[in-house]
């Protein structure tokens, strides 16, 4: 018989990850498939944001592999990563536009430095990447005279303008009020249609995830609580994962001979001297 398994476009195989002595990644083992959106969620201090900045070659892990479009990003070369990055988009929590620059102009910006296409072809895309996001007319507005929920549009058509095999979005419906962000789950839905991207999102926002996700990694701890689908996170047995979904106070003790011990620790820190 044929093999019919799904595509794998990201491979996490036991991947760790510290930030100075601090175990943040306790060994990840994650598959992200051709054309689904993987929603990760988990509380503060799970590892997600850790694990985004891995899969985008910001952070280096301590041990572990990073397959991702069949090149392992953890032993690339510099120039070779930034060659694979031309292939992913990143949609960042605050927009990250530069506020010197128009809006067009911040859009415009990966086809300037990855690219020799002509003034003229740029123009075009640029255009065409707006009208995607429902910002056509706004190419010549500054940043600053955005509402969030448009930052967020214009963020999300530089991350398409190079047309990218892989999307990832962080937090995107943070700082949103509902019905905006019920607009932005939905375009994130149109685009993964009508590009055939794979698509990876980081959010808390449970309402969005439920919504656009093929598939929901949840994290604790540094590790993968469960990989499933929405129904199949929903009906989990899992504490944890209940706590998170049914929004349940953790009930945590501190131990103060502990807390003193990092505390005297941190007091080498030149955050902590005079």
């Amino acid at each position: 018989m044929p093999d019919t398994a799904p595509e794998k476009v990201i491979e996490i195989k036991k991947l760790v990850t510290h930030y100075g002595d601090r175990e943040i990644l306790k060994g990840v083992d994650l598959d992200i498939h051709a054309g689904e959106i993987m929603v990760i969620m988990g509380g503060s201090g799970s590892g997600k944001t850790t694990l985004m900045r891995n899969l985008l070659g910001l952070n280096k892990p301590t041990s572990g592999s990073i397959h991702i479009l069949g090149q392992n990003i953890t032993r690339l070369r510099t120039r070779e990563l930034y060659k694979l990055r031309r292939k992913m988009g990143v949609a960042f929590q605050g927009g990250a536009l530069l506020g010197s620059m128009s809006v067009a102009e911040n859009i415009e910006l990966p086809l300037r430095v990855h690219t020799r296409l002509d003034e003229n072809t740029i123009r075009i895309m640029t255009r065409m990447k707006l009208e995607v996001v429902n910002l056509a007319g706004f190419e010549d507005l500054m940043p600053s005279e955005l509402s969030g929920g448009m930052l967020k549009r214009a963020s999300l058509a530089r991350s398409i303008i190079m047309d990218p095999s892989l999307l990832f979005f962080d937090e995107p419906s943070a700082g949103l009020d509902p019905v905006v962000s019920a607009e932005l789950d939905e375009l994130i839905l149109r685009l993964k249609a009508a590009m055939k991207v794979t698509i990876v999102v980081v959010t808390h926002e449970l309402e969005s995830a439920f919504k656009i996700a093929d598939r929901i990694t949840v994290l604790g701890d540094g590790q993968v609580l469960m990989t499933g689908t929405v129904d199949e996170v929903c009906s989990s047995d899992n504490e944890a994962i209940q706590d998170m979904l049914n929004r349940r106070p953790r009930d945590e003790t501190v131990n103060a001979e502990e807390y003193l011990q990092r505390l005297t620790a941190a007091r080498g820190n030149r955050y902590f001297q005079g």
